[in-house]
């Protein structure tokens, strides 16, 4: 991801401000889920600290707090004058029990959000079993 791709990468980091969960913590998860779905790929910059913040409407420490434990965990660099980039390896290299946390984490997040629309359980597994029928039949072509 290039500096410039600021915006495609604010359109997919969600935060919820009444969830009870920091802030950073969200911001931190979000990036682990961008990285773990292949979306942010090993060697992406990432935007500023200043930029995000500004675009997501938080306050500057907030994101710096992210970055800084994102940094200690490994997942990104960040380079005094250079910027900020990824170093986790893509979800593939990952160990079974990791990625496994994370189709949990990206199915919980799913589930809250089209629960919190209205959705029904029943009409929830009717459009998964639909999708995962027509991307079966994709892959078989």
């Amino acid at each position: 991801m290039k500096p410039n791709d600021l915006i495609p990468l604010v359109s997919r980091i969600r935060l919820d401000f009444r969830s009870g969960v920091p802030i950073y913590t969200q911001i931190m998860k979000e990036i682990e889920q961008l990285v773990s779905g292949g979306i942010l790929q090993v060697g992406d910059q990432l935007p500023t600290v200043r930029a995000l913040a500004q675009e997501l409407r938080v306050n500057f420490n907030t994101v710096a707090r992210a970055y800084r434990l994102l940094d200690e965990a490994g997942i990104i660099s960040t380079q005094q004058g250079r910027g900020t980039y990824i170093l986790e390896t893509k979800a593939s290299e990952k160990p079974d029990e990791e990625r496994e946390q994370a189709l949990q984490s990206l199915s919980l997040r799913y589930l809250q959000d089209v629960l919190r629309l209205g959705y029904q359980p029943d009409q929830i597994i009717e459009v998964l079993e639909k999708q995962i029928t027509d991307w079966r039949q994709s892959e078989d072509k």
